[in-house]
């Protein structure tokens, strides 16, 4: 308890200081590079007094380093500001919003883990022409762009088959049947690549366990093959393979901004390219410090699922 206990200590400062720094670049980086956002909010018919105002009620008059002192206070407290270009508090807009994208990557990062870990020990069981063949549809599924096999399942399966809708979005409070219909095709184009890459480490992993001394002292016990499979070997390999998936987890958040986009999903990476194009910058620091935040998590689960898993990574 007291190892754990210190574990989690560590890790959440190490979180905390992850925080500090990516959103205090950030925050400068933004700010440093943004031009004009005055007359981008009132328009080309504005004034210059006018443009001044609003310069001056924006704060963008004061010093840099004061901004971000202000900026920084105010997020201590859960206040991120609110939007330059609606006028709605920041924390709104994205609790309004990363339900969405939360549905989208976990649904998907489900998916993976199940396909892969089905695609990876059936390769390394089988071998042979099943374990060539699997390999080559991974490598393939991993060399194509998600953007590229969102827009084909689009034309196929949405617009030439109709089989699901091409855009839009359905709450999980509308039902789980509408919510995984809506998010079918998302999913999909989100998962292939991380299929391919996280099955080619599970089948490696289970190809290095089942060559160990320990899995033919089971075998010489009398256990059955799968309950050495899934009950010793998988769980021996499982960490490889929660490791890269975890780094999908972090992908999929980036990748959401395009799918979000191609299917118009009202996501917190559809709010963030839009406050680019638009220069909204406490709506772009909002998401950004929401985004690290959910990193933050779900590295904090998977080092305790491979903590779980593996004896040794508990005690180091």
């Amino acid at each position: 308890m007291t190892l754990m206990l210190l574990f989690l200590i560590r890790r959440a400062v190490s979180g905390i200081a992850v925080l500090f720094v990516v959103s205090t670049l950030a925050f400068f980086m933004l700010y440093f590079s943004s031009q004009n956002v005055a007359r981008n909010i009132l328009g080309e018919v504005a004034t210059e007094e006018q443009v001044q105002q609003k310069t001056v009620e924006l704060g963008l008059d004061q010093p840099l380093v004061d901004r971000y002192f202000d900026w920084l206070s105010a997020a201590l407290t859960g206040d991120f500001g609110t939007s330059w270009f609606t006028s709605q508090p920041v924390l709104d807009s994205i609790l309004l919003r990363l339900p969405v994208t939360l549905s989208l990557v976990v649904l998907t990062t489900i998916v993976t883990a199940i396909v892969a870990v089905l695609v990876g020990v059936t390769a390394a069981v089988r071998r042979g022409a099943i374990d060539r063949s699997l390999q080559g549809v991974a490598i393939a599924g991993d060399a194509v762009p998600q953007f590229v096999m969102a827009v084909a399942l689009v034309t196929v399966f949405a617009i030439q088959l109709g089989w699901f809708p091409a855009i839009g979005y359905e709450p999980i409070a509308d039902g789980i049947g509408p919510w995984i219909y809506s998010l079918t095709l998302p999913v999909i184009a989100l998962a292939i690549s991380a299929i391919a890459s996280t099955a080619q480490q599970i089948r490696s992993s289970m190809i290095s366990m089942l060559s160990m001394d320990w899995v033919r002292t089971l075998r010489s016990r009398g256990l059955s093959r799968n309950e050495i499979l899934y009950r010793h070997v998988l769980r021996a390999a499982a960490p490889a393979g929660l490791t890269i998936l975890s780094l999908h987890f972090i992908n999929m958040l980036s990748g959401a901004v395009v799918i979000e986009q191609i299917f118009a999903l009202p996501g917190v990476g559809f709010l963030a390219l839009q406050a680019s194009i638009i220069g909204d910058m406490p709506l772009l620091m909002g998401v950004l410090v929401y985004v690290v935040l959910v990193v933050i998590i779900v590295n904090l689960l998977v080092d305790l699922l491979v903590g779980w898993l593996n004896p040794k990574a508990r005690v180091a």
